[in-house]
C-alpha cells in the first residue's frame, strides 16, 4: 500500500492544477485578510450604536468556504484527468486491486486537503483577529483559546469536500458533471434548504455539509443559515457520512465497470 500512496501523491505534485487549486486558495485566504483590515477601518468610522451590527464571524469562514470548493474540483480533477489521457488504464495494468487504488486516491487528497483546510481556516481565524486587534466587535468577545476549536472543526469539511470531488469523478466519468455536481453540494442545495418552510428548512439544514462543524463543535446557529438539531456526535457521524458512502458507491462502480 506504500508504494501505491506514494505513487498517488506522486500524480497529485506532478500537475498543474494541484498548485493552481492551493494557489487560488492561498490568494484568496489574502483576499480574506484585506477585507479584515477593511473591516477594521469601518469599525473605526461608525459610532457606537452601530458597531453591533458589525459582525466578523461571517468574513472569518470565508477562506474554509472557498477551499471546499477549490479542493472539491481538486478531487474531481485527480480521477477525470485520467479517463481523459487515458492514464487510469495504466495505473489499473500497475495497481490491479480497484479498490485499492481508490483508497490510496482519496487518502492523499484526503490528507492534502485536511492540512490546507485546516491552515486556511485556522490561518483566517487567527489572522482576522489579528487585524482587528482590540476592537470589541460583538462576535468576537470570547478568548481565541476558546473559539479556536470550532474554527479548527470546520477545516474538516474541505477534505469532505476533496473527496466529494473525487467520487463524483469515479461515478460521473466527466469534469464538466462532477464540477456541477460539488457546485450543487457546495452551494446550491444549501440555499434550497434555506428556502424550505419551516421547520422543514431548520432539520435538512442541520445536516448540510456547511453546518456540521458548528453542531460538532457545540454551536449555536444563531446568525447562520443552517440549523442546529444534531448533537456533536451526530453531527460528527453525518459529515463522515458525506465522505464514506459516495466512496463506498464509487468503489462499486470501480469495480464492476470497464476502465
Amino acid at each position: 500500500m506504500g508504494d501505491v500512496l506514494a505513487a498517488e501523491w506522486w500524480k497529485l505534485r506532478s500537475v498543474r492544477s494541484t498548485y493552481a487549486v492551493l494557489g487560488v486558495t492561498a490568494a484568496f485566504t489574502g483576499f480574506v485578510l484585506l477585507l479584515a483590515f477593511q473591516m477594521a477601518h469601518v469599525w473605526d468610522g461608525l459610532p457606537a450604536e452601530r458597531r453591533d451590527d458589525l459582525l466578523l464571524r461571517p468574513l472569518q469562514e470565508l477562506g474554509g468556504w472557498a477551499a471546499s470548493l477549490c479542493f472539491g474540483i481538486l478531487g474531481v480533477l485527480s480521477i477525470t484527468s485520467e479517463y481523459r489521457t487515458g492514464m487510469i488504464r495504466t495505473s489499473l495494468i500497475a495497481v490491479p486491486g480497484r479498490r485499492k487504488l481508490l483508497a490510496a486516491k482519496a487518502a492523499v487528497i484526503g490528507a492534502v486537503a485536511l492540512a490546507a483546510g485546516e491552515a486556511v481556516t485556522v490561518g483566517s481565524f487567527l489572522g482576522t483577529r489579528l487585524i482587528a486587534g482590540d476592537r470589541p466587535f460583538p462576535d468576537q468577545q470570547a478568548s481565541i483559546a476558546h473559539d479556536l476549536p470550532g474554527f479548527a472543526l470546520a477545516g474538516t469539511v474541505v477534505p469532505v469536500f476533496g473527496l466529494l470531488g473525487l467520487a463524483f469523478g469515479v461515478l460521473l466519468r466527466s469534469t464538466a458533471g462532477s464540477v456541477v455536481s460539488v457546485v450543487f453540494v457546495w452551494h446550491v442545495l444549501p440555499l434550497l434548504v434555506y428556502h424550505l418552510p419551516g421547520p422543514w428548512n431548520e432539520r435538512a439544514g442541520s445536516v448540510m455539509l456547511g453546518g456540521l462543524p458548528r453542531q460538532m463543535a457545540g454551536l449555536s446557529a444563531e446568525n447562520s443559515v443552517y440549523g442546529d438539531l444534531l448533537s456533536p456526535a451526530a453531527a460528527a457521524a453525518v459529515l463522515a457520512a458525506y465522505a464514506l458512502v459516495p466512496l463506498g458507491l464509487a468503489a462499486l462502480a470501480l469495480h464492476s465497470r470497464d476502465a
